[in-house]
């Protein structure tokens, strides 16, 4: 596959991607200076994550959390309300797990030795590239489905980028042609112009500043590519959800597992349901509630369905509100309106919510 290189004019290449990059790169409050913890903060809510999405998160979150300190020293309730929203939650959890160790071990600084900080939580081949380049400048490779695509175009590759085997060819391709001087630059302009360029379809190849280096687009292909194998499609599943509340509109939340989907996040008390029990799906909730937390309550006819889309199923829920008429379980939270504030939700759980205080 280096014969890829063999007749690719690297330097050229380096020149033309930094210049543009630094004429026209965009204003991002992670730019603004190279603190390794505020660089990685962002790259880790950069994954599956728009950059428009991203930006007031990071701006308040690190605020909130401006340095390693701070976030290591964090509840971590606290830190998954800062993350309220952004979806992907075990991110943030490694993040603020590697943290602390950051700040226990190696004095609150972020290891610039690339085997030291892969030991870190969370930190993939990605992360550790584009820490190790954006903020220590050392000629690392950060390859991340951006980089992926656009080197398929410019080097005309048609390797599957789903495969791992295919992500470490990349990686070694980069390592080949890394500028040495401005890393840098050099990651980031890769990155930029994946983003405003040469983009998933209907690339600009006629603002790309790297053209004439672009094997696709002198074969007429840069539509084509990359190649990437299908995901298999999210397994719906039907549920139901309930609010309930007591005499004093007190409302009774939920913890979710340590482990798994969603892990320690607050949900009102939800259940899948099954057709095969031939119950209606307001009896299967209220039998759920009665064996799950010893709670009668009168629940209400169906107020309206929810959708959540995840990358692996989609919850499909039903929306009941509930009065409680006797409770003996002390698995449930009791809240009331501003207590319920300090609580980080799903989005699924912040919607149902917003149903139930009519905003929606």
């Amino acid at each position: 596959m280096m014969k890829k290189l063999e007749n690719f004019a690297i330097q050229d290449f380096q020149n033309d991607l930094i210049n543009w990059y630094r004429n026209e790169k965009r204003d991002l409050p992670w730019r603004k200076n190279q603190d390794p913890y505020k660089i990685w903060v962002s790259e880790v809510m950069l994954q599956q994550t728009r950059v428009d999405t991203v930006i007031p998160y990071f701006n308040e979150f690190t605020t909130k959390f401006p340095t390693i300190q701070a976030l290591a020293n964090a509840d971590e309730e606290e830190v998954l309300k800062a993350w309220e929203g952004l979806g992907y939650y075990s991110r943030v959890r490694n993040l603020h797990s590697a943290v602390k160790e950051v700040n226990e071990c190696y004095g609150g600084i972020v290891p610039n030795d690339p085997n030291e900080i892969s030991k870190l939580k969370g930190v993939g081949p990605y992360t550790k590239g584009a820490i190790l380049s954006i903020a220590y400048n050392i000629p690392e490779p950060a390859v991340d489905g951006n980089v992926m695509r656009v080197m398929s175009r410019i080097l005309s590759i048609w390797d599957d980028i789903a495969k791992v085997k295919t992500r470490n060819l990349f990686e070694e391709i980069i390592r080949e042609i890394i500028s040495r001087e401005y890393p840098s630059d050099f990651n980031q302009a890769l990155m930029e112009l994946g983003a405003i360029i040469c983009t998933p379809t209907s690339p600009s190849c006629l603002l790309c500043p790297v053209r004439e280096h672009c094997a696709a687009f002198h074969e007429g292909v840069q539509t084509e590519l990359p190649v990437k194998s299908k995901k298999k499609k999210p397994v719906p599943l039907q549920m139901a959800a309930a609010v309930l509340y007591d005499e004093n509109g007190q409302l009774y939340i939920h913890k979710r597992p340590p482990t798994g989907l969603l892990a320690n996040l607050w949900e009102f008390p939800n259940c899948e349901l099954k057709q095969e029990l031939n119950k209606t799906h307001t009896e299967q909730l209220a039998l759920f509630l009665k064996e799950e937390y010893d709670i009668e309550a009168a629940l209400q006819p169906l107020i309206g369905t929810i959708q959540h889309i995840f990358s692996h199923r989609i919850w499909n829920l039903s929306i009941y509100f509930g009065e409680i008429k006797s409770m003996e379980s002390e698995k449930l939270v009791q809240v009331d309106e501003e207590t319920i504030k300090q609580y980080a939700f799903p989005v699924s759980h912040q919607k149902i919510y917003k149903m139930y205080k009519g905003e929606i």
